[in-house]
């Protein structure tokens, strides 16, 4: 089987090309091998290589930069999944798409829903809630993993800026009233892996993808900070010299939610699994990080 990955380069990416390769062949182009941007140019890829499962780890990120960089975030993140939809419903073949806590408004505190009234607060969160309508419109068989708080062993991710700065600074201000499940994108990729070679896969639709538990990112950044020290590496910072600060004082250019509580009682019921907590995989994370 012929497995195309985009974004396979990314933090979600790299981890789907490890656990994926014992099911097909990988097929993870490069920027250069495939421009996403360019719709005649996907288009002609996929015709030529004609793959038989896509999994969409491709997106536009930069949250605040999307604010004024509309038209590749909607790209990006609505007419390429679009456009792999159409590809995959022609086929006949399974579509695998990755989304945010982004799309829903942020407020109260009760864990969302699959079900529950979107309203995203910035262009990121609008564009990705577009990319999860036109694939559930495109009547491809497809299965949507909204996550939170993405990080990983490689790219650019908050785990990586709070060593950094921990090693440098002996104190810090990180936000505390937004609230969310940081996601390693190894759990990810191996839930993924998980619902493509489970024996009944799950029925087509959205599903949350987080661990257990909730923290704000000063918690996130404070057990960090405790993990690391625990497991020998040297740090400037302690974890109690990280002092909280409000969002309202900490001002961007894309609004972030409050709230991104997700419930996955569904994906676990699906699957017949328990989802481990959020700090079991911080700990997983640092340690292939760290190598220790």
């Amino acid at each position: 089987m012929k497995i195309l990955v985009t974004g396979g380069n990314g933090q979600v990416g790299f981890e789907l090309r490890r656990q994926l390769c014992l099911l097909g062949k990988v097929l993870a182009p490069s920027r250069q091998e495939l421009d996403l941007s360019d719709v005649d140019e996907v288009d002609q890829w996929l015709k030529a290589h004609q793959p038989e499962l896509i999994v969409n780890a491709a997106a536009y990120t930069a949250v605040d930069k999307a604010e004024d960089d509309r038209t590749l975030a909607r790209r990006l993140n609505a007419e390429l999944p679009a456009q792999l939809a159409e590809y995959s419903a022609e086929q006949g073949k399974w579509l695998v798409h990755y989304s945010s806590d982004y799309v829903y408004p942020g407020s109260g505190k009760a864990p969302w829903q699959e079900d529950d009234s979107t309203c995203p607060l910035s262009v990121y969160g609008q564009t990705k809630l577009e990319g999860d309508e036109v694939v559930q419109q495109s009547n491809c068989q497809h299965l949507i993993f909204r996550t939170s708080w993405v990080y990983g062993a490689r790219g650019h991710n908050f785990m990586k800026t709070m060593l950094r700065l921990g090693r440098d600074r002996d104190s810090l201000r990180v936000v505390s009233d937004q609230v969310g499940a940081p996601t390693p994108a190894r759990l990810i990729a191996q839930v993924t892996a998980l619902a493509l070679t489970a024996p009944k896969k799950p029925s087509c639709g959205i599903y949350h993808l987080a661990p257990r538990g909730e923290t704000s990112w000063l918690g996130f950044a404070q057990e960090i900070f405790r993990q690391a020290s625990a497991m020998g590496e040297e740090l400037t910072i302690r974890p109690e010299r990280v002092a909280e600060i409000s969002t309202i004082e900490y001002p961007t250019p894309a609004v972030r939610p409050l709230n991104s509580r997700l419930c996955c009682r569904k994906l676990e019921e699906a699957l017949s699994i328990t989802l481990p907590s959020w700090q079991n995989q911080l700990t997983l994370t640092l340690s292939e990080y760290l190598d220790r």
